[in-house]
């Protein structure tokens, strides 16, 4: 009920300004904001010349370039753009998306669509607007690129934005069996792993660096407006020096113009004047091989994370392999984002092979962790085989001269017989409860409890006999019979019997 009282108060008139708002707020806003830096670097520098329409017509592609769209420069492409742009739309286009979810009450996965839908339409229609106004100009678009593009950047980011609120991950979820899950979970520990370990590699190197820095700021960029321009330009693109940083790490390496970096290889040549870049080494050397222990590690921390997320160890294992198929696709598209040409010249671009990368990723993800998971983990244990029933032995208790047996099973296979309350049934057994019903004697308690250990063997005796045929019935008689000629006469207990009156005493005929 409060859930439709708050979709009628935002309904009609009220659910359009909301849509509207998420699909033009992130635009104007990315748009602003570019336009406010390229304003701040023309005023600043010393020898630019600050013009109000020539800043806002260069925002156009500016805020291309945060969506990843490469433009053209004259006759060269400039394809090697900044993730920092990217990373900041796409947390505003996320937190745009969440806000009119959130004040629009939408909670199914069809209401998250309609969010999504508009923020990734209207950045695909702003971004060919764009691309279609610059034609002409000294920096253009392909209208094409301009249009999938921003589209799709801005619908993952809107997706990110509504995933949790509107349960779009509880669609996925019963399609998923938990070894994936948990591999997924995994995978986002690791590729954070590899990405700090990245990040922390290039901060060494840079702190080493900080000499050349500053010379590179003094040389190229003096003065304040040209050094805060080239400081912007610097932090726009850390994020793509990370992932160059991650494919030396991970092996493959990358190629910046007619230099080729990697922890085995090492080819020298001409660098851009950027600080950025001073941290890069002038020679190979030999301990390079070692930072292999960086993603190893991490492999082996995944493993570890997953050595509790199941009892059977190869379900530990595809985890692993889940979390590194996952962790090789994220690097593919992160390095594809992060690569592209420079416009020509001198310095081509910067070169990150995705495809090599993937395949070491996952390597080192699986084989390290895929060990420790198997180690570490705990191991199916098989049940144990049924144990054989084995009777107890039958306690016989003598009281005031009663008898008493347990009641016991014995199974002798075509037939059986069972003892309780004191009685013996079946026919063969008859005769043996003969020799317990003889005339009480002389005996002590001690011999008494003796004879009757004996009588309890006789038992056995007889039914080790029960499963034969009808002549061996009637040897089993016989042996009963001899068994109770040669036992001493015992009392029995057995209110029932009737009494041989070949036993009584003479003198009470």
């Amino acid at each position: 009920m409060l859930q439709q009282d708050e979709q009628t108060r935002v309904g009609g008139v009220g659910r359009f300004k909301e849509l509207l708002a998420v699909a033009v707020l992130p635009v104007l806003t990315g748009y602003a904001a570019i336009a406010t830096v390229l304003a701040t670097v023309a005023a600043l520098a010393t020898e630019s010349k600050f013009s109000v329409t020539g800043v806002l017509l260069a925002a156009g592609p500016g805020w291309l370039t945060a969506y990843q769209v490469p433009v053209v420069i004259g006759d060269n492409e400039l394809g090697l753009l900044p993730l920092a742009l990217t990373i900041g739309v796409s947390a505003l286009v996320a937190r745009s998306a969440f806000g009119a979810a959130d004040r629009l009450g939408y909670r199914t996965p069809r209401q998250a669509c309609v969010v999504i839908g508009t923020v990734g339409g209207t950045h695909a229609v702003v971004g060919v607007a764009i691309a279609l106004l610059a034609n002409g100009a000294v920096v253009t678009a392909d209208p094409l690129d301009a249009f999938g593009v921003p589209g799709l950047v801005s619908g993952a980011a809107a997706i990110v934005g509504v995933a949790r609120r509107c349960g779009l991950l509880d669609v996925v979820r019963p399609h998923v069996d938990p070894a994936a899950i948990a591999g997924m979970r995994a995978s986002a520990l690791g590729m954070a792993g590899l990405l700090a370990a990245s990040a922390l590699l290039l901060t060494v190197a840079t702190a080493f660096a900080v000499p050349t820095i500053q010379a590179l700021f003094v040389t190229h960029a003096p003065g304040f407006g040209s050094g805060f321009g080239m400081l912007l330009l610097c932090l726009g693109y850390v994020p793509n020096a990370v992932l160059a940083v991650l494919a030396f790490l991970l092996g493959p390496g990358f190629t910046l113009g007619a230099t080729s970096l990697g922890p085995v290889t090492f080819e020298s040549g001409p660098m851009p004047a950027v600080p950025l870049l001073a941290g890069l080494p002038d020679s190979h050397a030999p301990w390079w091989p070692a930072l292999f222990l960086l993603p190893a590690l991490i492999g082996a921390g995944v493993g570890w994370t997953l050595r509790a997320s199941s009892a059977a160890p190869m379900e530990r294992i595809r985890s692993v392999a889940v979390a590194g198929a996952m962790i090789g696709f994220v690097t593919v598209v992160l390095t594809t984002l992060a690569g592209g040409g420079l416009g020509g010249g001198p310095f081509p671009g910067l070169l990150l092979p995705a495809g090599l990368l993937s395949v070491a990723a996952f390597a080192w993800i699986f084989f390290p962790g895929a060990l420790v998971t198997w180690l570490a983990g705990p191991r199916a244990v098989s049940p144990a085989p049924d144990a054989e029933f084995v009777a107890p032995d039958a306690d016989f208790a003598v009281d005031d001269g009663e008898f008493d047996a347990p009641d016991v099973v014995f199974s002798t296979g075509p037939g059986e017989f069972s003892t309780g309350a004191g009685e013996l049934d079946g026919a063969d057994v008859d005769d043996a409860e003969d020799t317990l019903d003889a005339a009480p004697g002389e005996t002590s308690d001690a011999e008494y409890a003796a004879d009757v250990e004996d009588q309890a063997e006789d038992v056995d005796d007889v039914e080790a006999t029960a499963d034969v045929s009808a002549d061996s019935d009637t040897g089993s008689e016989d042996t009963a019979e001899s068994a109770t000629e040669t036992a001493e006469p015992t009392p029995m207990a057995d209110a029932n019997a009737a009494p041989d009156l070949d036993a009584v005493r003479p003198d009470e005929r």
